[in-house]
């Protein structure tokens, strides 16, 4: 769309091929973004020390602190954790993972929401991180991730995680802003596709071979839109990427 208006017939608002992730869609291009309206958390984002930690029945998420980098780096040290990462490989050192988390503490959190994913038993035990991050957004929109310590999976923490963190999220101040988002996003606000007025979307990307992580999002109210391909950061080829959405305040869609 040369003008990059929102061409509301061109919009579909249910899942693209949703039973068959061997459709491959075109990948995210931004010369076919549209311009939109909506909402988003305003920013720049309270400092860690002034965000209060959730608890669920069994976790509490929590802001992260520099004492949790010795946890975090037991998380990214777990090949069977980081090979569902970009680059599909462990931290080499500890200082590697500092960089990764230094990105979220000492004052420089103000452009993101991660969190600690903790125990409320087990003396408080870090077993996971989530939440949003500044990466380049794919969609326009902003994108969650997570990760979790081996032993824990299988045992619903995953779904308890995304249970806490959308009320969270959606619970953060919020503004009207205008957005360039991938068209094929997009969740018109009935009656006001005219005057370009979309749903505040979440976006989710997992890879092809993540079942588990995929069952979590669907558990939370995501639904998927499409699947695309990506070179893999970690020289492995192309990857299948199975894409979900979730509508702000409304559950999913």
């Amino acid at each position: 769309m040369a003008d990059n208006t929102l061409d509301v017939a061109a919009i579909k608002n249910g899942t693209n091929n949703p039973d068959d992730s061997r459709v491959i869609d075109p990948k995210p291009d931004k010369s076919t973004f549209v311009r939109v309206k909506t909402t988003l958390p305003k920013r720049p984002f309270p400092l860690n020390a002034e965000r209060k930690a959730v608890y669920t029945e069994r976790l509490i998420i929590r802001p992260l602190s520099k004492t949790d980098l010795p946890a975090l780096h037991e998380l990214r040290t777990q090949p069977e954790v980081m090979v569902w990462t970009y680059l599909g490989v462990v931290d080499k050192d500890i200082g590697e993972t500092w960089q990764r988390l230094e990105r979220f503490v000492e004052g420089n959190e103000r452009e993101n929401y991660n969190c600690a994913i903790c125990l409320r038993e087990e003396g408080g035990k870090m077993i996971g991180i989530g939440g949003f991050h500044n990466a380049m957004w794919s969609f326009g929109w902003p994108e969650i991730g997570y990760m979790f310590r081996r032993e824990y999976w299988g045992r619903g923490f995953g779904k308890e995680f995304m249970r806490g963190w959308e009320g969270i999220w959606g619970a953060l101040e919020r503004g009207v802003v205008e957005l360039m988002v991938d068209p094929r996003s997009v969740v018109v606000v009935e009656g006001e596709g005219e005057r370009g007025v979309v749903e505040e979307v979440v976006i989710a990307v997992t890879a092809e071979g993540n079942k588990a992580s995929q069952r979590i999002l669907e558990g939370s109210g995501f639904e998927r839109f499409l699947t695309w391909e990506e070179e893999d950061g970690g020289g492995r080829g192309l990857v299948r990427l199975p894409t979900y959405r979730f509508v702000v305040g409304k559950g999913g869609r």
